[in-house]
């Protein structure tokens, strides 16, 4: 299809220009417009998408023959192969679209899996939602609201991860265990916490346009030439016929156009975690309440403290942080709230040194240790046991009214090694 269009289409247009340029006739002037007016509306990224099979994908693992083996790991039900990207050549968009397709499915397999392997309840947000408006949620352990003595918070990165996950590529590529939140979770209930797993991305519906929406014009188009806005006028009726025209093949495979509505106090991460400290967090009768959070969700923690700082420092006894992204100078955070981090906080990040050795930092908050690998989706699970040693060292300095110093920590551990 593209060779003939490249050597006999665009060849006869182009030569049909050149004849009515030479003419110098206003109507075939007219004719020249509009043959670059259709010469401009040729997308070819979007031609490709002519050649495409259909983007109708499965909706259950099965249906992807695809299951997870007793080990955690993404099979092919017949091969035992692990997930290939590239399902057909060449069709990088289409391999992307049944990609995103059966992460949506790991969404929704690991939400499954919270409630019954890890007897988490999901608690839907606002707490005073309406039957109609939108909705988020998270997902908390039965004794959330009455454990007296520890909790443990998980929050997530960014993007495409919702609760229950760190990072959806290592589930789809390596296993449940090291891109899922679940082995912190089973281990930490067992060992007597009480658990809240946060949602901040799930932040708004889609919605789908209403046809009168999606055909009203759009903002920019006060920046269309005079000439062409008044020959557009002149004739609706065929410029309207020359729009659909133009549309079956700039986007034969045209996705739905829909709306974003958001949720109430809960249209962003640092929205969702400050609605969840209030209305769950700060009212729980734990003691002692210990955050992990990844990526993008040390900013919201970090944004967290910010917004409630007394409360946060009152009720939170360490801080488990891994390849965080927040910045104390760019987020404004006072001298006091630096102090404390560098007292209750420690970063794993991604680095080549060995687990635990110190790391240096250029801002001025908590203590940085390597996370024992240079991805950063695998901090989480390579600072794992690490993690939970903190913990246990600030939960026993606190009983003894010494603050834990993860350096110290960390320095010992090398100690030891050597």
């Amino acid at each position: 299809m593209f060779v003939f269009f490249f050597a006999i289409v665009l060849p006869v247009v182009w030569l049909n220009m050149a004849q009515i340029q030479q003419g110098g006739a206003p109507e075939e002037k007219e004719k020249t417009t509009a043959l670059k007016d259709l010469l401009s509306r040729i997308d070819l990224d979007e031609l490709m998408k002519k050649d495409e099979p259909p983007l109708d994908f499965p909706d259950t693992l099965e249906g992807f023959n695809y299951a997870f083996n007793e080990l955690g790991q993404l099979r092919h039900i017949q091969t035992g192969d692990p997930f290939v990207f590239n399902y057909r050549e060449d069709l990088h968009r289409w391999n992307q679209k049944r990609y995103e397709a059966l992460g949506e499915i790991i969404t929704k397999h690991v939400y499954e899996l919270l409630e019954k392997e890890c007897n988490l309840e999901k608690v839907y947000l606002p707490v005073d939602a309406t039957d109609n408006e939108p909705k988020s949620f998270i997902f908390m352990s039965k004794d959330a609201m009455k454990n007296p003595d520890k909790m443990l918070v998980l929050i997530h990165g960014s993007g495409v991860v919702r609760a229950g996950q760190w990072a959806r590529r290592l589930i789809i590529n390596e296993d449940l265990n090291s891109g899922s939140q679940i082995p912190y979770i089973k281990r930490a209930m067992k060992e007597g916490y009480a658990v809240i797993v946060l949602n901040p991305n799930e932040n708004y519906i889609e919605v789908e346009k209403s046809k009168v929406q999606a055909e009203q014009p759009s903002p920019d188009s006060s920046d269309e030439p005079a000439e062409k806005r008044e020959r557009r006028e002149r004739n609706p009726k065929e410029t309207k016929k020359r729009r659909d025209f133009y549309e079956k093949y700039r986007n034969p495979q045209k996705e739905k156009d829909t709306l974003q509505v958001y949720i109430r106090d809960n249209g962003s991460p640092e929205e969702h975690a400050l609605y969840v400290w209030d209305n769950f967090i700060s009212k729980a009768p734990a003691e002692n309440v210990l955050f992990v959070a990844h990526s993008y969700g040390g900013l919201t923690f970090v944004e967290l403290m910010i917004q409630r700082e007394a409360d946060v420092k009152n009720k939170v006894t360490a801080v488990a942080l891994t390849d965080s992204v927040h910045n104390v100078w760019h987020q404004d955070a006072n001298k006091t709230l630096r102090e404390w981090m560098r007292e209750n906080c420690c970063n794993w990040v991604s680095s080549s040194e060995p687990l635990d050795t110190a790391v240096e930092s250029t801002l001025p908050d908590c203590p940085r240790v390597s996370a024992g690998t240079e991805r950063h989706e695998l901090t989480s699970w390579k600072s794992f046991h690490s993690i939970f040693k903190f913990f246990d060292e600030a939960l026993e300095g606190k009983d003894t009214k010494i603050k834990p110093t993860p350096t110290r920590r960390s320095n010992r551990i090398k100690h030891e090694d050597l």
